[in-house]
């Protein structure tokens, strides 16, 4: 059974207190006793089908009774996501470890929030089944599907690294997750890097062959990423606090329930309940604070795309960290 932390504001009239005075906060939110009306606060979330995460939150219960409003934008990868959150149109949202490196390069707006790991099974560098390529190294001169500054980007940077070639080696696809379905189905590409529950579905409807998953290359970190203009908002911080514990409740209640949340991803994500539960069986949630090895192994993510000359410059992945959210996470 599981065993569930009440949050403190759960009824709708829920009052949060701050340490902050109406003299400085010009949030709509914050009233003149310095404390936190959530029923006044609309927090706007971005989401992936690959991640699913209002359909996690759902299927878990975690979306009832919430004391804000919420607003969502669905993307099909995360670094569209974060553009949208470094302009201020979202607030929160969740992506892998490369996206908030190129957001970074891009001087944007954002604040990487919360880690969790959730395995490296499900990030592969795919061939069809018939493929002649059998080794990492025979990845040489083919042309690779990949979304540009996505999870799988990195994975395939390391893939290469790690085997001696680079990606002038290569002939990079830069192609979104749908688009590069089709172009692997229809043989347009050699190989294509991507991440569940995409590597399932090709697995499942193309006879797709794993050629290498993420074991060995990648830490299997993903982050949820908040923009700096509502983490400067009372409301909307005293919002993501509640919502991140909510998060959490939901990863451990999917590593406990995973039939029934493939059956609800499948459902929510039109995927056929074969490729959801293959998926949602690679997947282990474990959040965790954003601890030194955290951010040590995010700044290496950062260095590789620098050193392959993927980013225009180096980036201080600390400069891009907010630790403010660590307390809720117990110390591995």
């Amino acid at each position: 059974m599981i065993t569930r932390r009440l949050f403190a504001a759960l009824a709708l009239t829920a009052i949060v207190a701050t340490g902050c005075s109406s003299n400085d906060s010009k949030d709509a939110a914050v009233g003149s006793d310095g404390a936190v009306d959530l029923t006044k606060v609309t927090l706007n979330l971005g989401d992936q089908k690959g991640t699913g995460l209002q359909a996690l939150l759902e299927a878990a219960g975690e979306l009832k009774n919430t004391p804000y409003h919420i607003s969502w934008s669905q993307y099909t990868s995360g670094p569209p996501m974060l553009e949208a959150i470094n302009s201020g149109a979202v607030d929160f949202g969740g992506v892998g470890n490369a996206p908030p490196v190129f957001a970074a390069a891009a001087n944007s707006d954002i604040k990487i929030v919360t880690a969790y790991q959730a395995g490296k099974h499900g990030q592969a560098v795919l061939v069809p089944k018939d493929s002649a390529i059998h080794s990492p190294a025979d990845l040489k001169g083919k042309k690779i599907a990949v979304a540009k500054g996505s999870s799988a980007h990195h994975h395939l940077l390391a893939v290469l690294t790690k085997n001696g070639l680079s990606f002038n080696d290569i002939q990079p696809q830069y192609l979104q997750p749908a688009d590069a379905l089709a172009a692997f189905s229809t043989g347009k590409v050699d190989a294509w890097a991507i991440w569940d529950p995409y590597t399932a579905q090709a697995e499942q409807q193309t006879g797709a062959r794993i050629l290498v998953d993420g074991d060995g290359y990648i830490s299997g970190d993903s982050f949820y990423v908040a923009g700096t203009k509502a983490l400067s908002d009372k409301g909307k911080t005293a919002a993501l606090r509640d919502l991140i514990q909510r998060i959490s409740h939901a990863h451990t209640w999917a590593n406990s329930n995973t039939a029934a949340w493939a059956q609800v991803f499948s459902q929510t994500s039109g995927l056929p309940l074969d490729v959801s539960t293959v998926a949602v069986k690679r997947l282990t949630y474990q959040d965790h604070p954003i601890d030194d090895p955290t951010i040590a192994a995010e700044q290496q993510v950062a260095d590789a795309f620098s050193d392959a000359g993927l980013i225009p410059h180096k980036v201080k992945i600390t400069d891009y960290i907010d630790t403010r959210f660590n307390d809720l996470f117990p110390k591995s």
